[in-house]
């Protein structure tokens, strides 16, 4: 300590304050970069709090002495490591409510509170779990929900539906489509008794009216549904042409686009067909019907009165000719005569000549009609017509310089790519499907105009402030160590006077010697001196001169030093 005690004494009063300032500022630097490198990494706990909601977060942080901060934006953060479990207690515990109430509403309900009252609560609370449900939808920042229940009737003329009204604060840069809106018209309509998804109504921080524009879409028939599968065709066709174009000419080297006709009406038809039976062969009968009919009329003569009323007499052979026949009922030789009348079932024998036969046929067939019943449902969702776009580059080349060309692809090989995308989607010739191969020279895209440059990265500016927080911390210490320190070190311990002279050569003293640098030389009480100097080889050079003029006083110094130090 008496050593360090003689050393500091060495330096002059404007270099011990340097030194000491240096010092102190050096120290200060190395604990505040160690306190700087300990601090937690911060992370976003909630933003956009409302003051309600933020106060009743700060005081349970306080409460469970969690370190916490707000940054300029009024974003609440905690502790990166940290911030999930500060936020699954908050949870716990219905925070943050943004702004609204939910069914905890009812949890605090007063003993005599009027139906009133419990009616109205319990629609505050509905429309705020509501809210909540919709605001976990990625797109919405936020949401409110107002609903208007009638008073239930008991007439039914006089009932009405319930009807509703979403507002929805979509964040910037985004937009919900056709299914998400239909999707939350129904939540809300199936949250409600009776109320009918017509009945609810969508809006937008713009005033835009969303379900309307839903129900339009949907009446001029653009399903969403039916688009999305119209994408998925068109990407399977591109997928199954990329991969069969891939190992041949390589990832970049084509493009394929394809369009999709897709059928989506659905129909249904009922035919009934009646053919003409032409053909006798192939004719089927129902029913036949035959009647035959005959009769012989035998009419009693004579003239009305008394004698025909007569029994009548014995029966006498008659003097006509008889007929002739082998036998009497055989059929003879055609012009004879019969014996008798065989027609339609009757026999009957054959009288005299002259007297009238009456026989009659009806025949009626009825015949089967030929009928064919047809019942066709044609589905939905068949393709109608595919157009296909293939661009292929150019193939890549060497010249006899060593030069990079690019050469189209031969003819034989552009007809084999042709055949091979005709396969691969599907081509039908009656269907009306296109298919185009160019070979083309693709352009060569600049990647310094599409990427960002370095220094506009983000992720980059953090790491180069990072690096400069660093860097200057390193140069004001260098700077303080190289121009205060070391030079005050080097005056309190200076190296021996021989040594210094077998290093120091005669010119450099002398150039030193005429150097304009100011010194100060202070005599202490005890006779010892000190000299201040700026640069160490001028206090060498100095002292030399100092030592050429006068001898003695330099002998008496070095013997003061000497006893100083104990002999």
């Amino acid at each position: 300590m008496e050593r360090l005690r003689d050393a500091f004494n060495r330096l002059g009063s404007q270099q011990k304050l340097v030194f000491m300032v240096a010092m102190a500022a050096i120290f200060a630097i190395i604990v505040g970069t160690i306190l700087w490198s300990r601090q937690p990494d911060w992370k976003t706990l909630f933003s956009n709090l409302n003051e309600k909601d933020g106060g009743a977060i700060v005081t349970i942080l306080e409460q469970q002495n969690m370190p916490h901060r707000y940054t300029d934006n009024g974003a609440l953060q905690v502790p990166a490591d940290r911030v999930h479990d500060v936020r699954l207690k908050l949870a716990s515990q219905g925070l943050p409510r943004g702004g609204m109430v939910g069914f905890e509403l009812m949890e605090n309900q007063k003993f005599g509170v009027s139906q009133f009252a419990e009616q109205v609560n319990y629609q505050r609370g509905l429309e705020g779990e509501l809210a909540r449900t919709i605001q976990s939808i990625g797109a919405i920042q936020s949401a409110r929900v107002h609903l208007a229940i009638p008073k239930p009737s008991v007439f039914v003329r006089e009932e009405q539906k319930p009807t509703a009204s979403v507002m929805l604060n979509i964040y910037p840069g985004r937009s919900l489509d056709g299914a998400q809106i239909a999707g939350i018209t129904h939540l809300v309509s199936s949250s409600v008794p009776q109320l009918p998804a017509t009945n609810v109504a969508v809006i937008d921080q713009s005033g835009a009216l969303l379900s309307q524009l839903k129900n339009k879409l949907t009446e001029a028939g653009l399903d969403p549904a039916q688009i999305k599968y119209v994408r998925d065709v068109e990407s399977s066709i591109i997928k199954r042409i990329s991969e069969i174009l891939s190992p041949m000419l390589g990832q970049d080297n084509f493009k394929v686009q394809v369009a999709a006709d897709i059928d989506f009406s659905q129909s249904e038809q009922t035919a009934e067909t009646f053919r003409p039976n032409n053909a006798p062969e192939s004719t089927s009968i129902r029913s036949r019907q035959n009647n035959e009919t005959a009769s012989v009329n035998q009419a009693a003569g004579g003239v009305p009165g008394a004698l025909t009323n007569q029994p009548p007499v014995p029966a006498t052979a008659p003097l006509t000719q008889p007929a002739t026949g082998t036998s009497p009922g055989q059929p003879g030789k055609p012009g004879e005569i019969q014996g008798k009348v065989d027609a339609a079932g009757v026999t009957a024998p054959l009288n005299a000549a002259g007297q009238p036969i009456n026989t009659s046929k009806n025949a009626t067939i009825n015949y089967e009609v030929d009928k064919t019943i047809r019942h066709t449902k044609q589905g939905m969702g068949d393709i109608r017509r595919l157009s296909a776009a293939i661009v292929v580059n150019h193939r890549k080349d060497v010249d006899k310089n060593g030069q990079p060309v690019s050469k189209p692809i031969p003819e034989a090989e552009m007809k084999q790519l042709n055949d091979l995308v005709r396969e691969a989607m599907g081509y039908s010739k009656e269907r009306g499907d296109t298919i185009s191969v160019a070979n083309a020279p693709f352009t060569a895209v600049d990647k310094s105009e599409t990427e960002l440059p370095i220094w506009k990265d983000p992720e980059n500016i953090s790491y180069l402030k990072d690096l400069l927080k660093y860097l200057l911390i390193a140069g004001i210490v260098a700077f303080l160590y190289l121009k205060v320190i070391q030079p005050s070190v080097k005056t309190m311990f200076p190296p021996p006077a021989d040594a210094d002279a077998a290093h120091t050569p005669a010119e450099g003293g002398a150039s030193h010697g005429e150097s304009g640098t100011d010194t100060e030389t202070e005599v202490g009480e005890d006779g010892s001196t000190h000299v201040s100097i700026d640069h160490y080889a001028v206090m060498i050079q100095k002292a030399r001169d100092l030592a050429d003029k006068d001898p003695k006083a330099v002998a008496n110094i070095i013997k003061d030093w000497m006893g100083v130090n104990g002999n």
